[in-house]
């Protein structure tokens, strides 16, 4: 009885230092966040389902210059933080004149002064924009930028209805961009 006694107390002292040695990741700086469209279908209780999700970090001004000087122009850009955005589409849609088949896809950008071109690219589970391979794109668009009066601090994804389908909003510092998307 002794001998099984010591057992289970040298069994709880291990497993006691063995949770004090755990350490997890710190808490990120920027952190995920999920949009959907239609916005908030993934709460829907009438059994309806979203027709697209996006996965995206959502990093923070802090009082920078963020395009042009964070994100400079004509680079490529991973739209947002962290890894790359993802964009799943539970539909076939349409962008650009093209249509693309359900699936996840990445998000990248090259930001400019007036104008930006957004693409959908088939590579996911990437860090950044470092591994980013042109090939691998499904479509490019081009679309303009709208400045803000007010700065938006975090970045922020969002989507507006439109006749066929949305277009998904792209907020950050004084910029704005649109991406139509039609849905079939």
């Amino acid at each position: 009885m002794k001998r099984l006694s010591f057992i289970a107390i040298l069994a709880v002292f291990t497993l006691g230092a063995r949770a004090q040695e755990l350490k997890f990741a710190p808490v990120d700086a920027s952190p995920a966040d999920i949009v959907y469209y239609p916005l908030n279908s993934a709460k829907a209780k009438d059994g309806s389902t979203p027709s697209i999700k996006v996965v995206y970090s959502r990093p923070t001004r802090k009082g920078r210059e963020i395009f042009g000087v964070l994100e400079q122009f004509d680079k490529v850009w991973r739209v947002g933080a962290n890894e790359c955005t993802e964009i799943k589409f539970f539909k076939r849609v349409v962008v650009g004149g093209k249509t693309i088949k359900p699936g996840s896809y990445s998000l990248f950008a090259i930001p400019n002064p007036g104008k930006w071109i957004l693409i959908i690219n088939k590579q996911t589970d990437r860090w950044g924009a470092f591994s980013y391979n042109q090939a691998e794109d499904v479509v490019r668009v081009e679309v303009p930028v709208a400045l803000q009066d007010k700065p938006i601090e975090a970045f922020s994804i969002t989507f507006t209805p439109q006749p066929k389908g949305a277009n998904m909003v792209l907020g950050w510092d004084r910029t704005v961009v649109e991406l139509p998307i039609e849905i079939k």
